[in-house]
């Protein structure tokens, strides 16, 4: 299997490497692991969606 490192993946998804790695750490990539200090994640893993953007209803803006 091909991996990528987190650096990748942030330029693939167009997401921080710091943002990468926090999917990681919390496992929200299926098939990533850590060798040494590298995150390394699957070629074919899908980019987690980002729970700070989700807007709740009636929480507008007052």
């Amino acid at each position: 299997m091909d991996y990528l490192t987190s650096a990748e993946c942030a330029k693939k998804w167009n997401v921080s490497q710091r943002r990468v790695a926090i999917y990681c750490k919390e496992g929200r990539i299926e098939g990533t692991f850590l060798m040494g200090r590298m995150w390394l994640i699957p070629k074919d893993a899908k980019k987690p969606e980002d729970p700070r953007r989700v807007r709740k209803i009636g929480q507008d803006k007052k």
